[in-house]
């Protein structure tokens, strides 16, 4: 599970380094420690910030609001008076309106400057507010022209101030800081009880005016009476000291027990009407005096507990965004340093307990991966002995976790090369058990070489000498497949050459070896010789591309062989009429001819072509060169470098020795569509297939092969036969003669009678030539017809 996790982290499992991984599982809490101060040190500045938005808005705001909220106070009771009786009151209400109007002028300009910082809540308030003070002049004007009665006048200033108290209660409360938000609420709470005791004053000085205080008036102004004095007892332990020691003066103010003992006669009273008016305990002008005076002292008492809880508020959020300064740079760096620390102990843990020694078991891995283990297995493959004990030796990196894994790798390493000595011991023995067979079936091939050219020296019939060049051929196609076995064996094959032999002679040597050698045409060959000690070699190599391209294209297309001088040395091409290679097995031939595999590597692949790994060990041997590319018939050319150290001039040129020969199998070295593939007319019958021995050479009346001789009372000698031993004065034996007229057309063939050669008298050489040429020619018809 821990595995799938790591490998979904990164697509790839452990594709990060350990110190890369364990710096990043010391980083990610330090990193997430810092972001958690981060956000806290964010939320303790935001909330300065608002509480000294807040509270500057209150500061601002506040002292002209009250200003501005009594003269409205003012306002409204002059103009309830003068619905009543204009007389009194006609001078003073203008008077009272431009105050207002100034006092609210700087009301308007307290909001412009502070609701575009002012919270949501508190901005749609201002708005509203703002909104009743446009309709003030139309009220005035209802009431100069006495249009409009005292309720609907009562309604619209009582909304204002009201909307205006709501406007202080949202200030208060929307600060954050409690002891700030508490002192706000109480400074409303004054403001509240001085508007209820401003609508008291205002309606005992409507009564006077009209002469008249009706019942619902009577209740309204008990009511109002007893809330301003019930709300000025309750908070009066809220409010801020200085403030409260202003409020115990007022109510033990004069003006106070006077305004309090007429409200008291007022309500033993009850209400009045015009007729009653002169009994009223209290005159108008003792009634006004005592509620200015008691409501300018509450006004007061307002502003200033206001002022003060604004100013707290702007000290709370002052010391709360120093705090969150304060707090957030030792936070930060107490983070950093211990992010620091964190990262150098965890990267001195890494360095010390774990990279210097991993960086140890690595060099000594790739040291044992990279030098010791190639060359003690290159070592055994050679089947040179090795010390184990001395020249490899044991990874001792302690006893913890690395110190496993390096036991790990030695006991890795051991099984490798112990596994690396069984397959030597196993190569070893299949290369002995190879080359043993090869060299008993080389010896036997030799055997039977010598046997038959005994018997073809002895044979007079032609068809049984036919047969035996069909068995000499097949012979020599065995002796190249012994061959092959040896070169897999890492041997060298057993025949030699101790003087150069001229690449003509080394090309005919080749295209004998060939089971349709009469299709091969050897061409434009130059007149240099090939140094005697890789004729042999060479022969092979070439016999084996040879043999490919006879086996790859049609029966009755011809496969070229020439040859032409470079600045490097002589250049043979073979070239046939196929299907050819496809792009990729060709350029993986080409790979294979310019670096030759091991042999065990071959092995492996299931289509292993061992007539191209052949060639390549071969190539690789010789220093030669070989290519392959699309030929101009349209398959494949074989194109074979020779280098200028291997050949001499021709006059350096002599007949080579016969040898012995070593084996090898199949010998299709790439993988094509055999020439079966292709469509096969009948073809002529082919001739018996001579074999190149003692040595690879023609004479130099042999014409190119697969073009038919002329005919004559003399065969001429084979492709790679000798002249008669007479004729070269040794005692090598002979080699296979051709038939005369084997390869003229049916047509041009002289057909004797069959009575007149029956019987030819012994001594008469011409007789029994013709007897031959006859029987040969029949037999030639006879292999038609059954073809």
């Amino acid at each position: 599970m821990q595995a799938e996790k790591d490998k979904g982290e990164s697509g790839r499992p452990y594709d990060k380094s350990i110190r890369q991984r364990l710096t990043r599982t010391v980083l990610i809490p330090s990193l997430t420690l810092l972001v958690l101060l981060g956000v806290v040190s964010s939320y303790f500045f935001i909330t300065g910030f608002y509480v000294r938005a807040v509270a500057a808005s209150v500061r601002e705001v506040s002292i002209p609001a009250v200003a501005a909220l009594a003269a409205l106070q003012e306002e409204r009771q002059l103009a309830l008076q003068y619905l009543d009786n204009p007389a009194p009151v006609q001078s003073q209400l203008p008077a009272a309106q431009r105050v207002t109007d100034e006092r609210l002028a700087a009301l308007e300009a307290a909001f412009d400057a502070t609701i575009s910082s002012a919270p949501e809540e508190i901005a749609s308030q201002v708005t509203a507010l703002r909104g009743q003070f446009e309709q003030l002049p139309v009220l005035r004007s209802q009431i100069i022209l006495r249009s409009i009665d005292q309720t609907q006048v009562s309604t619209y200033y009582d909304g204002v101030l009201d909307a205006a108290a709501n406007l202080f209660d949202t200030q208060a409360r929307v600060v954050p800081d409690a002891q700030a938000a508490l002192g706000g609420v109480t400074a409303t709470s004054v403001f509240r009880a001085t508007e209820m005791m401003s609508r008291e004053s205002s309606l005992v000085a409507a009564a006077f005016a009209s002469g008249t205080l009706t019942p619902d008036s009577f209740v309204r102004f008990t009511q109002q009476s007893g809330y301003y004095r019930t709300q000025l007892t309750q908070i009066a332990p809220f409010l801020d000291p200085a403030v409260r020691v202003k409020l115990e003066a007022l109510t033990t103010s004069a003006s106070w027990q006077q305004l309090a003992g007429a409200e008291d006669a007022i309500l033993r009273h009850g209400p009045w009407s015009a007729a009653g008016r002169a009994e009223v305990p209290v005159t108008e002008a003792d009634w006004k005096r005592i509620t200015d005076d008691v409501a300018g002292g509450l006004n007061d008492i307002a502003v200033d507990q206001a002022d003060r809880v604004s100013a707290a508020a702007l000290a709370a959020g002052d010391a709360q965004l120093r705090n969150a300064i304060i707090g957030s740079i030792l936070a930060l760096l107490a983070s950093l340093v211990s992010i620091i620390v964190a990262v150098r102990v965890s990267r001195s843990l890494v360095d010390r307990a774990l990279m210097t020694r991993l960086a140890g078991l690595r060099s000594d891995a790739l040291d044992l991966a990279n030098t010791r283990l190639p060359s003690i297995v290159a070592r055994l493959q050679k089947g040179e002995p090795v010390e184990l004990q001395t020249e490899l030796p044991q990874l001792d990196h302690g006893r913890d976790e690395i110190g496993q894994v390096a036991d790990a790798f030695n006991i890795a390493q051991r099984t490798a090369v112990t596994a690396a000595m069984g397959e030597a011991k196993a190569r070893s023995g299949l290369s002995s058990v190879f080359l043993g067979i090869a060299q008993r079936s080389q010896v036997l091939i030799h055997r039977m070489l010598q046997q038959l050219d005994e018997l073809e020296r002895r044979e007079e019939n032609s068809t049984q000498l036919a047969a035996l060049y069909q068995l000499d051929h097949l012979a020599t196609r065995a002796r190249r497949t012994t061959e092959n076995l040896i070169i897999l064996g890492g041997k060298q094959p057993g025949r030699r050459w101790r003087k150069p032999v001229a690449l003509m002679e080394v090309l005919r040597a080749a295209v004998s070896e060939t089971e349709e050698y009469a299709r091969v045409q050897v061409e434009q060959v130059p007149d240099i010789a090939v140094v005697g000690g890789v004729v042999a070699d060479l022969v092979h190599m070439i016999a084996e591309l040879v043999d490919n391209a006879t086996s790859f294209s049609p029966h009755n297309s011809p496969v070229e062989v020439t040859g032409r001088l470079v600045a490097r040395g002589v250049v043979v091409d073979v070239s046939d009429q196929g299907l050819g290679m496809k792009d990729d097995v060709r350029q993986q031939a080409n790979l294979m001819m310019a670096t030759a595999p091991e042999f065990d590597a071959m092995a492996l692949r299931a289509d292993s072509s061992l007539g191209l790994f052949v060639v390549a060990r071969l190539a690789a041997k010789l220093r030669v060169s070989v290519t392959f590319d699309p030929s101009r018939y349209g398959g494949l050319r074989a194109t074979v470098l020779i280098p200028s150290e291997h050949l001499v001039d021709s006059e350096d040129a002599d007949r080579p020795d016969d040898a012995d020969s070593a084996p090898r199998t199949d010998p299709v070295i790439v993988q094509r569509a055999p020439a079966s593939s292709q469509p096969r007319p009948h073809a002529a019958p082919a001739r018996p297939r001579p074999r190149p021995h003692p040595a690879p050479a023609l004479t130099a009346g042999d014409s190119t092969p697969g073009v038919a001789p002329a005919a004559g009372p003399e065969p001429r000698r084979a492709v790679g036969s000798a002249p008669p031993p007479a004729e070269r004065g040794d005692d090598r034996p002979p080699l296979p003669q051709r038939m005369p007229q084997h390869h003229l057309a049916a047509e041009l063939r002289e057909e004797p009678d069959d009575d007149s050669l029956r019987e030819a008298p012994a001594g008469d050489r011409a007789a029994q030539t013709m007897v031959a040429f006859y029987r040969g020619t029949r037999l030639g018809r006879e292999s038609a017809g059954d073809s």
